[in-house]
């Protein structure tokens, strides 16, 4: 009886640890990403939240915090250069952002309606400068917009100086000398002009993406219907293009307000003269690596979040409802 019940036993516990190590083996397998996920994102995040309630220099080490409350909120808030970041910030979002969206839209219409062989090809070619180093991009219209050599100003001046019979005919439309792009005039034009030419492709590639799942069923009918061109545009493809408006819009939202490597390269770090091309991502930067303030460049970033969030919260009640 005794040497029945041996093997049977140990039979059981290994059919136990069998199931057992059948139930674990998922979760060890999945178990990577969570502890790196947790280490590398969920713990920064979280210790940003209890940074930005602490006042904390790093040299001195953890033992240095001090807990102030909402005083890096306070400070941050009352703070004119971090309003002044804020603006900036807004002003370089709007003249990059809706310009990015207003020619994608229709420039992923023509290619869609226009381009059939050669569609793959223009994608590409309007992709590259999405996929191209920030850094590269930014280097090389600092020296596009330079003052002295720079061919922007070359083209434009030359436009300004053009004469017919020695009368300078396009004077009143471009300049006759050179502009100095780095005047806090014109610093928030150059960082979203440069801005925009970055992320237009991409969003072209968005709403061709989408422009590509339109059932045709739907403009032929329009057509027997009568509808034109601007009409079945009009009722047919900006109606099914909502879903994916949201979510370009809500990148673009996503991004402006976090831009950082443009304004930082073009303006040298410094966000240029007057701190006219300074943005919060900037000045949060600037106040936590150069000024050693961790705790209110934290209450910075957690300000930027909230603006983020109802901002998309706003995008998602413009352009996040279902399709009627």
């Amino acid at each position: 009886m005794t040497t029945m019940t041996r093997p049977l036993n140990a039979a059981r516990r290994k059919n136990f640890w069998l199931r057992k190590g059948n139930k674990i083996a998922p979760y060890l397998y999945v178990s990577p990403f969570f502890i790196i996920f947790g280490a590398f994102g969920l713990f920064p995040l979280l210790f940003s939240l209890y940074l930005s309630f602490h006042y904390w220099e790093p040299a001195a080490g953890l033992a240095s915090m001090e807990w102030v409350g909402v005083e890096n909120y306070v400070f941050a808030l009352e703070d004119e250069w971090f309003q002044s970041s804020i603006y900036n910030t807004f002003i370089i979002a709007l003249k990059s952002g809706i310009p990015q969206h207003a020619v994608a839209l229709p420039l992923a219409y023509f290619i869609h309606t226009s381009f059939t062989r050669m569609r793959n090809t223009v994608i590409g070619i309007y992709f590259v400068p999405y996929i191209t180093s920030t850094v590269a991009i930014s280097l090389v219209f600092t020296t596009l917009f330079s003052r002295d050599y720079g061919m922007i100003n070359q083209v434009l001046t030359s436009l300004g100086n053009f004469t017919i019979a020695d009368i300078k005919v396009l004077a009143w439309l471009f300049p006759t000398e050179n502009v100095d792009w780095s005047r806090p005039a014109y610093t928030k034009d150059m960082i979203s002009f440069v801005v925009f030419w970055r992320f237009v492709g991409w969003n072209t590639v968005l709403y061709l993406s989408a422009l590509q799942t339109i059932p045709k069923d739907l403009y032929e009918a329009a057509t027997i219907d009568g509808a034109n061109r601007y009409q079945q545009f009009w009722h047919i493809t900006l109606p099914m293009l909502k879903p994916m408006a949201f979510f370009a819009v809500t990148l673009t939202i996503i991004g402006n307000l976090q831009l950082f490597e443009e304004p930082f390269i073009i303006t040298g770090g410094t966000g240029g003269i007057e701190q006219a091309g300074k943005t919060a991502a900037m000045h949060m930067y600037i106040t936590a690596f150069v000024e050693s303030d961790f705790g209110t460049a934290s209450a910075i970033s957690w300000i930027l979040f909230m603006i983020i969030a109802c901002l998309t919260w706003l995008n998602s009640k413009l352009l996040g409802g279902r399709n009627d």
